[in-house]
């Protein structure tokens, strides 16, 4: 199925056989019943001609639907056709997910694109129906959905942590686009019983979004405000190899910044942590932030970080009539990590070239000693065990800091300076908002940083499934080990940065 148009037979003869492999591609929509439901939804099959199907949750609501209760559409694993598209539509809903348009608007979001808003607008209208601002609405009520079943958040938490300026406003998108309260969802939908008001912090509600209320300045009283943890449920593609993406992260997990093994996942964000560990049929994400408002940038990256939204059975079976077929039917759930954060991925690139991991590991530690913030106050332990202690630096703190006697050289110091001087100055962004040529461009650019480096950065970083490191000293030997000759890499296209992971997971 295009992006631009569903095909009615095949929609239904999916939502029929309950497929899990379209659940996220599409929404099919009762209209006896004006709601909206996953493909995979338990209830009985409706009538065709009660059907309609919309590509986006967007539409659906903008048609006057809502979501399904029993089916939970906020749980629906991304589009992974918008997932791997590296044009302005794709990358303006990665930049609505990382909650772009809640801190700056539509016109911030146009902004950050370097277009007009009324050309996104108009690009938003023409594949999807409705406009960049009901999008963000839509992803901001089914948050907040998700949060009112599945936590026990005040209401007024809720609101806030889902990206709506006020209370009142809640209230309202809801009951116009829902047909409910609230408080009335929570009541039907059987969740967590709801935790007192006063045993939230007050003054993470009113901290900007981004930053922290006990960060520099901050006051002894503030210093201890709880920090109170929330469960929420990722839900993935099946096949989900876990092992091999945790065991890749603990394999590079930097001291003081993260604390991983096969089993779980943890690591310093703004103003908390988050601790991921795999459940059977979903990823358990642990958040404990001293603002809930950065709950949906959480979330949004934490997904990107484990490539949830990928689609497994695609890749299967345009790599599985290669001569990677071997591999692909050994580890046929096989992901590529992602990062957390854009910046981050660029440095530990830099820094990891032409030495081992184990080396890196020690390296970046010491970086994120120096420069990195600690996290004030301390936020409770999500796991039994270290937890992390220190954020990594941002371009500019980067910048500021003194790299010297690190163990890097002085050539590799000059090239983070220079990486960390483009992202500050915005020749570069790494969080989606740029198309991933023009990164790959700029990148190559800058002294120290060549074609491997850039190509691993837009494997992992700017989420480009055809991304291949070219000159990977492992793939060559990989590849030469099983006899697969090099020209059989243009046979991968446009699964590449997968077949780059079965290579590597090989060895």
């Amino acid at each position: 199925m295009s992006p631009l148009e569903l095909d009615f037979d095949s929609c239904y003869r999916a939502v029929s056989a309950r497929d899990a492999r379209f659940d996220g591609r599409f929404y099919t929509a009762v209209t006896t019943t004006r709601i909206y439901c996953r493909p995979i939804c338990p209830a009985r099959t409706p009538a065709s001609r009660n059907v309609r199907f919309y590509r986006h949750a967007a539409s659906a609501e903008a048609a006057g639907f809502r979501p399904c209760k029993r089916c939970r559409p906020e749980l629906s694993p991304g589009d992974p056709g918008w997932d791997l598209r590296g044009d302005l539509i794709g990358r303006a809903l990665r930049l609505i997910d990382d909650g772009a348009a809640d801190d700056h608007g539509v016109s911030g979001l146009a902004a950050r694109l370097h277009i007009t808003e009324r050309h996104l607008h108009r690009l938003f209208v023409a594949e999807l129906g409705v406009g960049p601002l009901a999008v963000a609405r839509t992803k901001r009520l089914l948050l907040a959905k998700q949060l009112l079943t599945e936590t026990a958040l005040p209401v007024t938490d809720v609101a806030f942590a889902a990206g709506f300026g006020s209370v009142r406003q809640f209230n309202a998108a809801m009951r116009e686009t829902y047909g409910f309260t609230p408080s009335e969802l929570r009541a039907t939908a059987g969740g967590p019983a709801r935790r007192p008001a006063a045993s939230h912090s007050p003054v993470a509600r009113a901290t900007p979004a981004g930053s922290s209320p006990a960060g520099p300045g901050a006051g002894a009283g503030t210093a201890s405000l709880p920090v109170l943890p929330l469960r929420l449920r990722l839900h993935r593609r099946e096949p989900y190899d876990a092992e091999a993406v945790f065991a890749f992260l603990a394999s590079r997990a930097v001291p003081g910044l993260e604390v991983a093994d096969r089993a779980s996942y943890s690591r310093a964000v703004p103003g908390g942590t988050v601790t991921l560990t795999p459940q059977a049929g979903h990823i358990a994400l642990d958040v404990a932030v001293d603002d809930t408002r950065q709950l949906a940038r959480v979330v949004a990256r934490c997904r990107r970080l484990l490539d949830l939204d990928a689609d497994p059975a695609a890749i299967a079976d345009a790599l599985g009539q290669t001569s990677l077929a071997p591999l692909v039917e050994a580890r046929p759930g096989l992901r590529v990590p992602g990062t957390f954060d854009g910046f981050e991925l660029a440095v530990r690139a830099v820094v990891g070239q032409q030495i081992s991991v184990a080396g890196a590991r020690t390296l970046l530690g010491r970086i994120v000693a120096r420069a990195g913030r600690p996290l004030v106050p301390p936020p409770p332990p999500l796991c039994s065990g270290p937890a992390p202690t220190r954020l990594f630096p941002g371009p500019a703190e980067l910048l500021e800091a003194d790299l010297q006697g690190l163990g890097l050289t002085s050539r590799r110091v000059a090239t983070l300076e220079e990486l960390a001087a483009r992202t500050t100055d915005g020749r570069l962004d790494l969080d989606g908002g740029q198309d991933p040529a023009e990164v790959v461009t700029e990148l190559v650019d800058i002294p120290g940083i060549g074609p491997w480096t850039a190509s691993y950065i837009a494997l992992r970083a700017l989420r480009d499934p055809d991304a291949w490191p070219t000159g990977d000293l492992v793939l060559t030997k990989r590849m030469a080990a099983l006899g697969i000759p090099d020209d059989h890499i243009e046979r991968w296209r446009p699964w590449r940065a997968y077949a780059a992971l079965h290579l590597w997971s090989s060895s």
